[in-house]
């Protein structure tokens, strides 16, 4: 089988979004390379219904873009019957996600359901079950192979771990083990930053270079699926779509209001490209591209306003961030990359295909500007005070060119 990238699309924050607004959505992940959504639900909102409608019936009149559900079983209490209605209800419809033939279903937790997923077999006809479990580990997802498909290990296994600049393929190596030749969905993200009291989520995982590490990483295990997380999960800093101000939690509009991601798309297709091919010197066949990001304040401005190092971390998140400008390019050929701070400006020689570099803040402060091939694009400006809220925001701005 072909293999396939999904992003994480969260359902429970699309109130009111109508069809035309989710074709649109699904047209700009398409030209990104992507080839489907996952889309989130919890089993208690009333809109989950009609926008599940709308973005079938949006992803048929586009064509050529999958869709599948993903229980959030974290999200409250499912009965068999709810879960079963709603397979049924779009399991034939022609944007559904299927494998031999079987409608693809996931999760978000739920390891404690494991034993109603042989009902739901068989009052739908059968699915493609590719839970996330990460809860129970590599060894404890091994021993219920009989009742799952595949492992879909995104959760809190595509970020570094509390007190760690760097993660590694440990764990999804592990997954693949243990999943004994069944397929596996691995979880790329670019980054993660929530601070929501309300829900007692205030944490930051390191990930200067996540977003060109996984890529790699990916190269290295060559999973069956990917899954990106998130396509709009704002409230954990984790999204790459076009900024709605219609879906940013309260509470998050501090530190996602002029914080744009759409940049991490920029070579999303040849990342894609790559990993589909299993082809890490894919040679780059669109425009050169560069892609900068970086907080808009140095990590040490001012409070860290109770944010920790990773989740469970014991320690403040600023000990974690590094003051660089992450910069990724991918090059037909050695190119020149500049970038500038408030005038102060360093230049980077790219090798063929994908490129990385950091460059330090060096207390340096004013916009940020990107240049390459006689193109330039500028960002905000670094600022060495703190931001308007009282504290340090340690989400990313992305500038790309």
């Amino acid at each position: 089988m072909a293999r396939q990238v999904f992003a994480h699309y969260m359902v429970g924050i699309c109130d009111g979004q109508t069809q035309d607004q989710w074709a649109h959505e699904i047209n700009t992940a398409k030209t990104a390379g992507i080839d489907g959504f996952a889309l989130n639900i919890g089993p208690n909102d009333y809109w989950t219904q009609p926008q599940l409608h709308n973005a079938y019936a949006a992803a048929e009149q586009v064509g050529s873009f999958v869709l599948f559900i993903s229980f959030d079983m974290a999200a409250g209490n499912w009965s068999v019957q709810q879960v079963v209605d709603l397979v049924n209800t779009y399991k034939n419809s022609r944007a559904q996600m299927k494998v031999d033939g079987k409608a693809f279903v996931s999760t978000f937790e739920g390891p404690g359901w494991a034993d109603n997923w042989n009902a739901v077999r068989q009052q739908t006809g059968g699915i493609f079950l590719v839970p996330d479990w990460s809860s129970l580990g590599a060894y404890g997802v091994g021993e219920k192979l009989g009742v799952i498909d595949g492992a879909c290990k995104f959760s809190w296994g595509a970020w570094p771990q509390a007190g760690q600049q760097k993660m590694n393929t440990g764990q999804d190596v592990a997954y693949k083990n243990a999943l004994r030749g069944k397929k596996y969905m691995m979880g790329v993200s670019p980054l993660f930053y929530t601070n929501l009291p309300q829900w007692n989520k205030n944490w930051y995982s390191s990930s200067e270079s996540l977003w060109f590490d996984r890529w790699q990483q990916v190269l290295d295990v060559m999973p069956d699926f990917v899954e990106i997380i998130t396509w709009n999960d704002y409230g954990e800093s984790s999204y790459i779509c076009d900024t709605n101000p219609r879906q940013v939690v309260q509470g998050a509009d501090k530190y996602i209001n002029g914080y744009d991601h759409s940049g991490f798309r920029a070579i999303l297709p040849y990342m894609i490209q790559a990993y589909k091919s299993g082809n890490r010197n894919l040679p780059v066949n669109q425009e050169d591209k560069a892609v900068a990001w970086y907080r808009t304040t140095p990590a040490r401005c001012g409070s860290d306003g109770g944010t920790i190092w990773g989740q469970g971390g014991n320690t403040s998140a600023a000990n974690g961030a590094k003051d660089v400008i992450s910069i990724m390019t991918a090059t037909n050929g050695q190119k020149s990359v500049t970038v500038d701070i408030g005038g102060n400006a360093q230049t980077f020689n790219t090798q063929n295909g994908l490129s990385y570099f950091e460059m330090p803040f060096n207390g340096r402060a004013g916009p940020v500007t990107v240049k390459l091939n006689g193109k330039a694009k500028t960002g905000p400006a670094i600022n060495n005070g703190c931001p308007p809220c009282g504290h340090v925001v340690f989400n990313s701005v992305v500038v790309d060119v």
